[in-house]
């Protein structure tokens, strides 16, 4: 059995929307109806990690690890340490790391893989007929390479904040606590964000030095948020209402090549300038991108598999993805020995069978960009909603 404070011996921060803005000490508050880190402004920093439950593990233990995830992390969250830490000779319950630090506007935010649910077609804690019908497991696309070993989990954390040590700090307990229950399947630095959740953040550039996000969801865009990201009201199942689903996807970047390639082929294919950001045939990156333009010999402006128009939602039936991913660089890769450097993409969706699926499947097929990039490993989560103070995530699942 884990050992620890319950949750609400942890405390936390008062119920706020987590899609506000962190307050002055630079806290984001880890209770409300959504969990932070979806509609929350994007943060500096990630770490995510994804974790298998032990094999003999029962339901109870499960229960109870959430149940002590959920109260470090809101503890984490208020930019404070867990538990008594001056009772020698025991080892103290933090390690310690981000003592002295602010809060750095961490959030820590849970998903349930498929695996969870059934595994060899076991039930394994009772929860099999509960699976969401959009918790699919993934198809393959094209030009996939995945490495198993980095790809699935049963249960998803992405720690994101302003100070790495923060991430690392909150990942690291995380694992710690789990000890005897979970083990860290696998994990990804990020750093330098790739997108914008809030129209109070210019649009950054990937490692490609193309501005990367520019069309992105909004967290304070309701109706959007409401119609793209969130699970509503009649949604199945009911547990996840207010919830969202995660798509993970690790994208190496073939950056000596694209390095080797004329600016004018880049634009062609990302299907903007590089300078602005502006769609071809545009002067200011946040111009409609006009589709239909075509030059003076008749071809499209902005080309037929140009990155952007692929991905466009006039292009995918008016689907959209809130994207929040992080650039990262792992050394070398030993079969090139070019940087092992890319996108880490994540993108929080309310149903991935008409999202994340179409959208990759095209963009798999007629991308001009595949011949730059590989995807390396690939994971999806059911994301539940947020808790109050006293409650726990996945509560709404297990009771």
């Amino acid at each position: 059995m884990l050992g620890g404070l319950a949750v609400s011996d942890l405390g936390g921060r008062a119920d706020a929307d987590t899609g506000a803005e962190a307050n002055r000490a630079g806290v984001v508050a880890f209770h409300g109806r959504h969990q932070a880190g979806i509609a929350t402004p994007v943060q500096d920093r990630l770490l995510f990690g994804a974790f298998d439950v032990l094999p003999g593990v029962k339901r109870a233990d499960l229960v109870a690890l959430l149940k002590d995830w959920t109260g470090i992390s809101a503890t984490f969250a208020s930019g404070s340490e867990i538990g008594r830490n001056d009772v020698p000779p025991a080892p103290p319950d933090d390690t310690g790391e981000a003592l002295g630090l602010p809060a750095s506007r961490l959030t820590i935010t849970f998903g349930f893989g498929p695996t969870l649910f059934t595994q060899d077609g076991a039930d394994r804690f009772g929860i099999a007929r509960a699976r969401p019908g959009a918790l699919i497991d993934l198809p393959p696309f094209d030009h996939d390479n995945l490495d198993p070993s980095l790809s699935g989990g049963d249960i998803g954390v992405q720690v994101c904040a302003d100070d790495p040590q923060v991430t690392f700090h909150a990942l690291r307990n995380l694992t710690r606590r789990g000890k005897g229950v979970v083990g860290l399947r696998w994990s990804q630095l990020g750093f330098g964000r790739t997108s914008s959740t809030s129209r109070s953040q210019g649009t950054p550039r990937n490692l490609m030095g193309f501005k990367d996000g520019t069309n992105n969801v909004h967290g304070d865009d309701s109706h959007t948020m409401d119609d793209q990201v969130w699970v509503g009201s009649g949604d199945s199942p009911a547990w996840m209402r207010g919830g969202s689903y995660l798509v993970a996807r690790r994208i190496r970047m073939r950056i000596e090549s694209w390095d080797r390639d004329f600016l004018e082929d880049q634009e062609n294919v990302i299907g903007r300038l590089k300078a602005t950001g502006a769609p071809l045939g545009q002067r200011h990156e946040f111009a409609k991108a006009d589709l239909t333009a075509k030059q003076g010999d008749g071809t499209p402006v902005i080309p037929e598999d140009a990155h952007i128009r692929l991905a466009a939602p006039a292009a995918n039936d008016g689907a959209k993805l809130l994207r929040r991913g992080y650039s990262f660089t792992d050394g070398v890769d030993p079969r090139t020995a070019g940087l092992d450097a890319g996108l880490f993409f994540l993108a929080y969706q309310r149903d991935p069978r008409r999202q994340f699926v179409p959208i990759q499947r095209r963009l798999a097929s007629q991308d001009a960009l595949n011949e730059y990039i590989e995807h390396t490993s690939s994971a999806i989560f059911a994301v539940p909603p947020g808790t109050s103070r006293g409650g726990w995530i996945g509560q709404t699942l297990f009771t």
